[in-house]
């Protein structure tokens, strides 16, 4: 029995040991960063100065009607007269020609979990589950696995186009786009030398970006704007705030309040199209973790109606919904379609086959903190959507009051953010091995971003003589 047992044993044991699973070492730190310096070799740093648009580029306002398919006929002459305020504007709307084009420029091919998006006005402060305030990157409709630089660029140019727009000199755009691409290459730097998890913890709170910066007077003046405004924002509850403004009671009734263009009920079509959002509300429910299907299954569903958000978003199938928990216990949801990324074409396509999970995912991977009702749906004619809460303490700039001062300060915490949310999913250490520790990638940077923004504006004029010529029709709101 005893040698029996003991050659069990010993079959055992070699089963085990042949089960093991011999891990491969990974790089060092610095043989990491090797790799991103031999990278330059074959993508100079110096060649991302370079923009000039290609003999076969697409026309611009042509891009813009291929972006407009699918969506709501009767909002896209909206998007049309948003898109024609300015060349800012333009900018906003038009991620997909500027994916066209980086797509030609020169990349050293490290892959991040990318924006898609990453202008300006997708970066603001947030009120994470914990009731902390953080700031990072807010749209990222577009998110899909591509270059990391392919961001940066996008976000740097819409500093120059914003310092434009706000009549500030060709000096203060450059500063702000160097500022921006400096943020990013230093503090890269400081997540590659980081543990794993502490690159993941690691989070934007106020006084983090109080400290960036130097000048004392600037810093003091900034900290009272910013403070003042967290205490209004976070003092407000959707009841006190939200609800008169959004909802009202008729009897035992409570409803959405009509705002258009921004909200609305369907003149025609309205049971219809509450039909098709509950169904898919039902199907939402089954993507949370089950903690949050607990809250949320406190609430009904009251009332809904569409909702017109943003530039970009125009005419895509989005609404508001208003559920209630109790009488005096509101809670408003965002649904909005998921459509494939602009980057699909030159980054490949999602591994999800609901673009609603894609969005919801990349909010997991680039954010340091996601709402807690973050979930995915599929309505009817196959349309793709994610849900998260319509308003939660989200503080957005004001870019448009900004002058060069603060326009610096503001691009220094986009770049930390975005460099955050880049070494999330991506190879700090590469990254940082590539960018170096000299100027010479901020420049190239700022160069790009001059030579883009007059591209911008070249397009910009090529759809205003495309809407005066009654290609495009366009409605312009009223301010």
């Amino acid at each position: 029995m005893e040698r029996e047992a003991g050659e069990h044993r010993e079959r055992a044991r070699r089963n085990l040991t042949s089960n093991v699973v011999a891990f491969t070492s990974r790089p060092t730190r610095a043989e990491r960063y090797a790799m991103g310096e031999n990278l330059r070799k074959k993508c100079p740093r110096t060649s991302h100065a370079d923009w000039k648009p290609s003999r076969d580029r697409p026309d611009p306002v042509q891009l813009i009607e291929e972006a407009d398919k699918g969506r709501i006929p009767q909002l896209v002459p909206l998007r049309h007269g948003r898109m024609l305020e300015s060349p800012f504007t333009f900018y906003r709307g038009a991620a997909l020609n500027m994916a066209t084009d980086l797509a030609t420029t020169p990349t050293p091919g490290i892959r991040v979990q990318a924006c898609g998006d990453a202008h300006l006005g997708n970066f603001r402060g947030f009120a994470t589950p914990e009731r902390q305030i953080n700031f990072d990157i807010h749209d990222l409709d577009e998110t899909l696995p591509a270059p990391w630089e392919w961001d940066l660029k996008r976000l740097a140019t819409s500093f120059v186009l914003a310092c434009r727009d706000n009549g500030l000199d060709k000096a203060s755009a450059e500063d702000a786009a160097l500022a921006c691409a400096r943020s990013y290459r230093e503090h890269m730097a400081d997540f590659s030398e980081m543990r794993a998890l502490d690159v993941w913890y690691a989070r934007l709170d106020p006084e983090t970006l109080f400290s960036l910066i130097k000048d004392r007077k600037l810093r003091k003046y900034i900290e009272r704007r910013v403070e003042k405004r967290i205490a209004k924002e976070t003092a407000r509850s959707a009841l006190e705030y939200d609800f008169p403004k959004l909802a009202q009671t008729t009897g035992e009734q409570i409803t959405l309040l009509d705002n258009p263009p921004t909200i609305y009920h369907w003149t025609e079509g309205q049971k219809e199209f509450d039909a098709a959002v509950r169904e898919g509300f039902a199907r939402y429910r089954d993507t949370l973790a089950d903690d949050r299907r607990v809250i949320l299954d406190r609430f009904e569903l009251k009332d809904i109606a569409v909702k017109v958000v943003g530039v970009g978003s125009v005419g895509t199938y989005c609404a508001v919904m208003l559920l209630m928990a109790a009488e005096n216990d509101p809670l408003f949801l965002q649904l909005k379609e998921a459509r494939a990324s602009v980057l699909e074409a030159y980054g490949g396509k999602s591994t999800y086959s609901n673009h609603g999970q894609r969005v919801v995912m990349g909010h997991r991977l680039m954010q340091s903190a996601s709402d807690i009702f973050l979930g995915w749906t599929e309505g009817r004619e196959g349309r793709q959507f994610y849900i998260r809460q319509l308003r939660d303490a989200k503080m957005k700039p004001m870019v448009e009051t900004f002058n060069a001062s603060d326009m610096a300060v503001y691009a220094q915490w986009c770049g930390y953010s975005l460099a955050r949310s880049h070494a999330r999913s991506g190879d700090a250490a590469v990254i940082s091995g590539y960018l170096g520790e000299s100027d010479t990638f901020e420049k190239a940077i700022a160069d790009f971003s001059a030579a883009y923004a007059d591209q911008t504006e070249r397009d910009h004029a090529a759809l205003k003589k495309a809407a005066r010529k009654g290609r495009l029709k366009v409605l312009l709101e009223r301010r």
